[in-house]
Protein backbone atom coordinates (compact mmCIF):
# COMPACT_ATOMS: atom_id res chain seq x y z
CA UNK A 1 0.00 0.00 0.00
CA UNK A 2 1.27 3.83 -0.66
CA UNK A 3 2.20 5.86 1.97
CA UNK A 4 -0.10 8.33 0.08
CA UNK A 5 -3.25 5.90 -0.48
CA UNK A 6 -6.19 7.24 3.25
CA UNK A 7 -8.78 4.09 1.72
CA UNK A 8 -8.98 1.42 5.04
CA UNK A 9 -7.19 -1.57 5.04
CA UNK A 10 -9.00 -4.58 3.19
CA UNK A 11 -10.37 -6.95 5.97
CA UNK A 12 -8.64 -10.15 5.01
CA UNK A 13 -11.31 -12.97 4.61
CA UNK A 14 -11.13 -15.78 7.38
CA UNK A 15 -10.27 -19.06 6.10
CA UNK A 16 -13.28 -21.53 5.45
CA UNK A 17 -12.52 -24.11 8.45
CA UNK A 18 -11.60 -27.71 7.47
CA UNK A 19 -14.32 -30.14 7.56
CA UNK A 20 -14.11 -32.79 10.52
CA UNK A 21 -13.79 -35.38 8.82
CA UNK A 22 -10.61 -34.28 6.90
CA UNK A 23 -9.15 -32.78 10.54
CA UNK A 24 -9.78 -36.71 12.00
CA UNK A 25 -7.89 -38.12 8.74
CA UNK A 26 -4.77 -35.93 8.99
CA UNK A 27 -4.60 -36.48 12.67
CA UNK A 28 -4.90 -40.25 12.10
CA UNK A 29 -2.23 -39.70 9.71
CA UNK A 30 -0.09 -38.06 11.34
CA UNK A 31 -0.52 -40.26 14.33
CA UNK A 32 0.67 -43.39 12.06
CA UNK A 33 3.44 -41.52 10.83
CA UNK A 34 4.69 -40.63 14.42
CA UNK A 35 4.26 -44.88 15.47
CA UNK A 36 6.03 -44.97 12.32
CA UNK A 37 8.98 -43.12 12.95
CA UNK A 38 9.29 -44.02 16.74
CA UNK A 39 10.56 -47.36 14.88
CA UNK A 40 13.21 -45.70 13.33
CA UNK A 41 12.22 -47.46 10.58
CA UNK A 42 15.96 -46.61 8.77
CA UNK A 43 17.86 -48.31 11.13
CA UNK A 44 15.94 -51.42 11.53
CA UNK A 45 16.11 -52.05 8.10
CA UNK A 46 20.07 -52.29 8.68
CA UNK A 47 19.56 -54.76 11.45
CA UNK A 48 16.85 -56.57 9.62
CA UNK A 49 19.85 -57.00 7.23
CA UNK A 50 22.91 -58.02 9.44
CA UNK A 51 19.59 -60.46 10.78
CA UNK A 52 19.18 -62.18 7.48
CA UNK A 53 22.83 -62.51 6.72
CA UNK A 54 22.94 -64.12 10.19
CA UNK A 55 20.21 -66.50 9.28
CA UNK A 56 21.81 -67.71 6.13
CA UNK A 57 24.73 -67.92 7.41
CA UNK A 58 23.89 -69.76 10.29
CA UNK A 59 21.49 -72.31 8.37
CA UNK A 60 24.36 -73.89 7.03
CA UNK A 61 22.86 -74.45 3.43
CA UNK A 62 18.99 -75.44 4.53
CA UNK A 63 17.36 -72.69 3.15
CA UNK A 64 13.99 -72.20 5.29
CA UNK A 65 12.31 -69.16 4.00
CA UNK A 66 9.39 -69.06 6.16
CA UNK A 67 11.52 -69.54 9.96
CA UNK A 68 13.33 -66.79 7.94
CA UNK A 69 10.11 -64.60 7.71
CA UNK A 70 9.09 -65.64 11.22
CA UNK A 71 12.23 -64.09 12.97
CA UNK A 72 12.31 -61.47 10.60
CA UNK A 73 8.84 -60.05 11.84
CA UNK A 74 9.40 -61.33 15.60
CA UNK A 75 12.78 -59.54 15.60
CA UNK A 76 11.00 -56.12 13.99
CA UNK A 77 8.84 -55.92 16.44
CA UNK A 78 11.29 -56.10 19.10
CA UNK A 79 13.27 -53.55 17.82
CA UNK A 80 10.35 -51.36 17.21
CA UNK A 81 9.97 -52.09 20.96
CA UNK A 82 13.68 -51.47 22.19
CA UNK A 83 13.04 -48.22 19.73
CA UNK A 84 10.17 -46.87 21.26
CA UNK A 85 11.37 -47.32 24.83
CA UNK A 86 14.56 -45.40 24.11
CA UNK A 87 12.21 -42.33 22.62
CA UNK A 88 10.12 -42.85 25.72
CA UNK A 89 13.11 -42.39 28.05
CA UNK A 90 14.78 -39.64 26.25
CA UNK A 91 11.78 -36.86 26.08
CA UNK A 92 13.73 -34.36 28.11
CA UNK A 93 16.51 -35.00 26.29
CA UNK A 94 15.24 -34.98 22.94
CA UNK A 95 13.72 -31.49 23.24
CA UNK A 96 17.02 -30.21 23.34
CA UNK A 97 18.42 -31.65 20.46
CA UNK A 98 17.77 -29.65 17.27
CA UNK A 99 18.06 -33.03 15.24
CA UNK A 100 15.47 -34.69 17.67
CA UNK A 101 13.43 -32.07 18.24
CA UNK A 102 10.90 -33.25 15.77
CA UNK A 103 10.16 -36.89 16.80
CA UNK A 104 6.84 -37.88 17.78
CA UNK A 105 7.08 -37.06 21.66
CA UNK A 106 8.73 -34.16 22.05
CA UNK A 107 6.51 -32.58 19.06
CA UNK A 108 3.61 -33.98 20.52
CA UNK A 109 2.37 -36.26 18.01
CA UNK A 110 2.02 -39.16 20.55
CA UNK A 111 1.69 -39.00 24.38
CA UNK A 112 3.83 -41.00 26.87
CA UNK A 113 1.14 -42.89 27.09
CA UNK A 114 0.63 -44.04 23.90
CA UNK A 115 4.05 -44.92 23.28
CA UNK A 116 4.38 -46.97 26.85
CA UNK A 117 1.62 -49.16 25.12
CA UNK A 118 2.81 -49.15 21.87
CA UNK A 119 6.20 -50.10 23.10
CA UNK A 120 5.02 -52.96 25.51
CA UNK A 121 2.91 -54.31 22.98
CA UNK A 122 5.10 -54.66 20.25
CA UNK A 123 7.84 -55.80 23.10
CA UNK A 124 5.67 -58.56 24.39
CA UNK A 125 4.33 -59.72 20.85
CA UNK A 126 7.81 -59.36 19.26
CA UNK A 127 9.16 -62.21 21.71
CA UNK A 128 6.19 -64.35 21.92
CA UNK A 129 5.73 -64.90 18.62
CA UNK A 130 9.83 -65.59 18.65
CA UNK A 131 9.19 -68.24 21.59
CA UNK A 132 5.97 -69.62 19.27
CA UNK A 133 7.36 -69.44 15.55
CA UNK A 134 11.00 -70.06 16.24
CA UNK A 135 12.96 -71.01 18.91
CA UNK A 136 13.28 -69.74 22.76
CA UNK A 137 17.53 -68.92 22.31
CA UNK A 138 16.08 -66.14 19.79
CA UNK A 139 13.61 -65.13 22.11
CA UNK A 140 15.77 -64.87 24.98
CA UNK A 141 18.10 -62.82 23.26
CA UNK A 142 16.41 -60.09 21.41
CA UNK A 143 14.82 -59.48 25.03
CA UNK A 144 18.33 -58.95 26.05
CA UNK A 145 18.43 -56.63 23.45
CA UNK A 146 15.91 -54.94 23.87
CA UNK A 147 16.82 -54.50 28.15
CA UNK A 148 20.35 -53.23 27.15
CA UNK A 149 19.19 -51.11 24.81
CA UNK A 150 16.20 -49.06 26.20
CA UNK A 151 17.49 -49.73 30.00
CA UNK A 152 21.29 -49.68 30.31
CA UNK A 153 22.44 -47.92 27.21
CA UNK A 154 19.46 -44.96 27.16
CA UNK A 155 20.42 -43.68 31.01
CA UNK A 156 23.84 -44.63 30.72
CA UNK A 157 24.51 -41.59 28.08
CA UNK A 158 23.52 -38.76 30.95
CA UNK A 159 26.19 -40.77 33.01
CA UNK A 160 29.62 -41.80 30.67
CA UNK A 161 31.05 -41.85 27.43
CA UNK A 162 31.14 -45.64 27.99
CA UNK A 163 27.62 -46.17 27.44
CA UNK A 164 28.59 -46.90 23.90
CA UNK A 165 30.16 -49.77 24.47
CA UNK A 166 27.05 -51.22 26.26
CA UNK A 167 25.12 -49.79 23.45
CA UNK A 168 27.19 -51.74 20.82
CA UNK A 169 26.50 -55.05 22.72
CA UNK A 170 22.69 -54.65 21.80
CA UNK A 171 23.83 -53.33 18.15
CA UNK A 172 25.97 -56.59 17.65
CA UNK A 173 23.16 -58.83 18.44
CA UNK A 174 21.10 -58.94 15.65
CA UNK A 175 23.15 -61.06 13.14
CA UNK A 176 23.35 -63.31 15.90
CA UNK A 177 19.71 -63.65 16.76
CA UNK A 178 19.65 -64.50 12.93
CA UNK A 179 21.86 -67.19 13.63
CA UNK A 180 20.28 -68.87 16.31
CA UNK A 181 16.68 -68.32 14.36
CA UNK A 182 18.37 -70.84 11.65
CA UNK A 183 19.08 -73.63 14.26
CA UNK A 184 22.80 -72.44 14.73
CA UNK A 185 24.14 -72.97 17.79
CA UNK A 186 26.00 -69.90 20.18
CA UNK A 187 29.48 -71.04 18.82
CA UNK A 188 32.90 -69.31 17.31
CA UNK A 189 30.83 -68.58 14.03
CA UNK A 190 28.22 -66.74 16.00
CA UNK A 191 31.05 -65.32 17.98
CA UNK A 192 32.99 -64.09 15.19
CA UNK A 193 29.82 -62.34 13.55
CA UNK A 194 29.28 -60.64 16.89
CA UNK A 195 32.99 -59.55 17.56
CA UNK A 196 32.54 -57.73 13.79
CA UNK A 197 29.45 -55.82 14.57
CA UNK A 198 30.84 -54.82 17.76
CA UNK A 199 33.89 -53.51 17.08
CA UNK A 200 32.79 -51.94 13.87
CA UNK A 201 30.02 -49.66 15.95
CA UNK A 202 32.34 -47.63 17.58
CA UNK A 203 34.36 -45.54 14.64
CA UNK A 204 30.56 -45.38 13.20
CA UNK A 205 28.89 -43.62 16.69
CA UNK A 206 32.05 -42.09 17.35
CA UNK A 207 32.17 -39.69 14.09
CA UNK A 208 28.75 -39.58 14.75
CA UNK A 209 29.15 -38.13 18.15
CA UNK A 210 31.86 -36.22 17.67
CA UNK A 211 29.64 -34.15 14.90
CA UNK A 212 27.00 -33.55 16.81
CA UNK A 213 29.11 -33.13 20.23
CA UNK A 214 27.42 -29.54 21.00
CA UNK A 215 24.10 -30.49 20.82
CA UNK A 216 24.89 -34.00 22.77
CA UNK A 217 26.55 -31.60 24.97
CA UNK A 218 23.73 -28.85 25.12
CA UNK A 219 21.42 -31.99 26.28
CA UNK A 220 23.67 -33.16 28.82
CA UNK A 221 24.78 -36.45 26.96
CA UNK A 222 28.50 -37.90 27.20
CA UNK A 223 29.07 -39.37 23.94
CA UNK A 224 32.54 -38.76 23.95
CA UNK A 225 35.19 -38.48 26.35
CA UNK A 226 35.48 -35.49 28.35
CA UNK A 227 38.99 -35.10 27.26
CA UNK A 228 37.87 -34.71 23.52
CA UNK A 229 36.63 -31.07 24.94
CA UNK A 230 39.77 -30.01 25.82
CA UNK A 231 42.66 -31.90 23.60
CA UNK A 232 42.35 -32.45 20.01
CA UNK A 233 41.94 -35.75 17.75
CA UNK A 234 41.10 -37.43 20.90
CA UNK A 235 37.78 -38.95 19.28
CA UNK A 236 39.91 -39.48 15.51
CA UNK A 237 42.49 -41.34 17.52
CA UNK A 238 39.88 -43.90 19.28
CA UNK A 239 38.60 -44.30 15.71
CA UNK A 240 41.59 -45.07 14.60
CA UNK A 241 42.41 -47.53 17.10
CA UNK A 242 38.44 -49.21 16.81
CA UNK A 243 39.46 -49.66 13.17
CA UNK A 244 43.41 -51.38 13.23
CA UNK A 245 41.22 -54.24 15.96
CA UNK A 246 38.56 -54.46 13.00
CA UNK A 247 41.16 -55.49 10.91
CA UNK A 248 42.34 -58.98 12.74
CA UNK A 249 38.65 -59.22 13.96
CA UNK A 250 37.14 -59.23 10.82
CA UNK A 251 39.38 -62.35 9.62
CA UNK A 252 37.54 -64.64 12.67
CA UNK A 253 34.77 -65.93 9.92
CA UNK A 254 37.73 -67.33 8.07
CA UNK A 255 38.90 -69.15 11.37
CA UNK A 256 35.10 -70.63 12.08
CA UNK A 257 35.24 -72.21 8.73
CA UNK A 258 32.61 -70.11 7.82
CA UNK A 259 34.18 -68.44 4.53
CA UNK A 260 37.61 -69.22 2.81
CA UNK A 261 40.10 -67.36 1.34
CA UNK A 262 38.40 -64.72 -0.90
CA UNK A 263 36.92 -63.34 1.95
CA UNK A 264 39.89 -62.73 4.43
CA UNK A 265 41.41 -61.13 1.20
CA UNK A 266 38.04 -58.80 0.85
CA UNK A 267 38.23 -58.45 4.42
CA UNK A 268 41.82 -57.15 4.63
CA UNK A 269 41.23 -54.75 1.93
CA UNK A 270 38.06 -53.45 2.99
CA UNK A 271 39.52 -53.10 6.83
CA UNK A 272 42.47 -51.20 5.01
CA UNK A 273 39.81 -48.31 3.37
CA UNK A 274 38.30 -48.05 6.71
CA UNK A 275 41.22 -47.36 8.77
CA UNK A 276 42.23 -44.97 5.98
CA UNK A 277 39.07 -43.19 6.67
CA UNK A 278 39.36 -43.14 10.52
CA UNK A 279 43.02 -42.09 9.71
CA UNK A 280 41.97 -39.29 7.29
CA UNK A 281 39.10 -38.39 10.04
CA UNK A 282 42.02 -38.45 13.25
CA UNK A 283 44.14 -36.25 11.55
CA UNK A 284 41.63 -33.52 10.35
CA UNK A 285 38.36 -33.72 12.57
CA UNK A 286 36.13 -31.71 10.37
CA UNK A 287 32.52 -32.07 9.47
CA UNK A 288 33.36 -33.32 6.12
CA UNK A 289 35.57 -36.03 7.29
CA UNK A 290 33.48 -37.39 10.01
CA UNK A 291 30.48 -37.65 7.39
CA UNK A 292 33.44 -39.48 5.07
CA UNK A 293 33.42 -41.66 8.15
CA UNK A 294 30.56 -42.23 8.58
CA UNK A 295 29.47 -42.81 4.82
CA UNK A 296 32.33 -45.22 4.82
CA UNK A 297 31.74 -47.23 7.71
CA UNK A 298 27.86 -47.73 6.16
CA UNK A 299 29.58 -49.16 2.61
CA UNK A 300 32.08 -51.29 4.71
CA UNK A 301 29.65 -53.79 6.71
CA UNK A 302 27.42 -54.65 3.85
CA UNK A 303 29.98 -55.67 1.53
CA UNK A 304 31.87 -57.62 4.22
CA UNK A 305 28.59 -59.08 5.40
CA UNK A 306 27.73 -59.88 1.38
CA UNK A 307 31.22 -60.96 0.83
CA UNK A 308 31.01 -63.63 3.67
CA UNK A 309 27.64 -64.63 2.36
CA UNK A 310 29.49 -65.25 -0.87
CA UNK A 311 32.34 -67.19 -0.06
CA UNK A 312 30.61 -69.63 2.83
CA UNK A 313 28.21 -70.68 0.32
CA UNK A 314 30.39 -71.23 -2.39
CA UNK A 315 32.74 -73.59 0.14
CA UNK A 316 29.47 -75.62 0.81
CA UNK A 317 28.32 -75.69 -3.01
Amino acid sequence: MSSLDTSPPAVPRSLPAQPVALRKDTALQSMLLGYLELSKPRIAVVSLVTVAIGFLLGSQGSWQPVMLLHALAGIALVATASSAFNQLFEITTDQKMKRTASRPLPSGVLTAREVLLFASATGVGGVCYLAWQVNSTTAILALATCLIYAGCYTPLKCVTSLCTTVGAVAGALPPVLGWTAAGGALNSGALSLFAILFVWQFPHFLAIAWLYRQEYKQAGLQMIPKAAEYRKRVVGTLAVGYALVLIPVSLLPAHAELAGRGYTFAAAILGMGYLFCTARFAWNETKQTARDLIRSSLLYLPALLLVMLWDHWRLLH
